[in-house]
């Protein structure tokens, strides 16, 4: 069946999401890492990309905030780009954990490799699959670059939050030194720990997130600049990634109520991705007990649900003027 929704559409459902959920008191932010505790919970931002390249966005969506563990799809999509999708498949794995996105027990159940590089065990091991191998500054660069190409401008290092991070992150250095313990890591642990906690780090818009979300949707393509950021042929594998555990021990739910994968971080922000269509992305720095925004959740899903878009539908869907 086609399906066709109107942008005027689809800027009526943002709009109407804002607006509902804005004033919504549920969650608190990651009181857990210093920096975002005291981050304006007010802050509330909706942004939707078009495979043409064109933004709907309302409210805070040019607001740089902590990117956290949307992060790891950037990474996935790096490690994808420099080895291949066997590769990572062999090496960290596709599989979600059905445990929290910090878990070390997750690390002792497994075989033979982390099982996914959307948890912290797997980010870390990726990070330490970027080239070239034993050098900092120029994995960084790599890591950075990669995060530019895919949402169309440059992402900023938020140092008070780095330091925030790095003075916090003892769970990882667990995950970093077990991984080790395992060979499931391919560099030095504290050099990719450190790349880890740094990506992290990064400050990001909704605007960004919604660009990257469209870039994958678009196969690889980004709207906004007509780059080829990644080979198309890798576009499901990041969906398939992004669908399995985008929302860890809940990602399930989250599928079944909304029908979009999507990725969330404790800073508040979610990429969701819904190929052929759009990118869109939802900021508010209140999470749940599981880690994921509240706001940002609900905005989404009405949005998807408003328009009757799922990924699962099987509609053809066109976007018209």
């Amino acid at each position: 069946m086609n399906k066709t929704i109107s942008i005027s559409q689809i800027e009526q459902a943002a709009r109407e999401a804002h607006e509902l959920y804005s004033k919504n008191l549920n969650g608190k932010n990651a009181d857990y890492i210093p920096y975002l505790a005291h981050i304006d919970s007010n802050l509330f931002g909706i942004s939707v990309c078009l495979l043409d390249g064109r933004t709907i966005e309302v409210g805070d969506t040019r607001y740089p905030f902590g990117i956290e563990s949307v992060s790891k799809v950037y990474t996935a999509i790096l490690v994808l780009r420099q080895y291949g999708a066997d590769k990572l498949l062999s090496m960290i794995g596709a599989d979600a954990t059905g445990l929290p996105f910090n878990s070390i027990f997750a690390i002792l159940l497994e075989n033979d490799h982390p099982s996914t590089p959307l948890v912290n065990a797997g980010a870390i091991a990726a990070c330490s699959m970027v080239q070239p191998t034993g050098h900092s500054g120029k994995k960084w660069e790599a890591i950075v670059n990669n995060i530019t190409q895919l949402s169309g401008s440059a992402p900023k290092l938020i140092d008070e939050l780095y330091r925030s991070e790095s003075d916090t992150n003892f769970n990882n250095r667990s995950i970093a030194w077990l991984l080790k313990n395992y060979n499931r890591i391919y560099d030095d642990p504290d050099l990719s720990l450190d790349l880890y906690t740094r990506q992290c780090s990064l400050g990001i818009t909704a605007e960004q997130l919604s660009v990257c979300g469209a870039t994958i949707a678009n196969k690889g393509l980004n709207p906004k600049t007509d780059l080829q950021v990644f080979d198309p042929a890798f576009a499901p594998q990041v969906t398939s990634l992004i669908a399995t555990v985008g929302f860890y021990e809940h990602t399930g739910d989250w599928l079944y109520t909304s029908g979009i994968p999507a990725k969330s971080g404790v800073g508040g922000g979610i990429m969701g991705v819904l190929p052929g269509v759009m990118g869109i992305a939802a900021f508010a720095p209140p999470i749940d007990n599981a880690g994921n925004s509240v706001k940002a959740q609900l905005a989404i899903k009405y949005i998807m649900n408003k328009l009757g878009l799922s990924v699962f539908s099987g509609d053809s869907v066109t976007v018209t003027d």
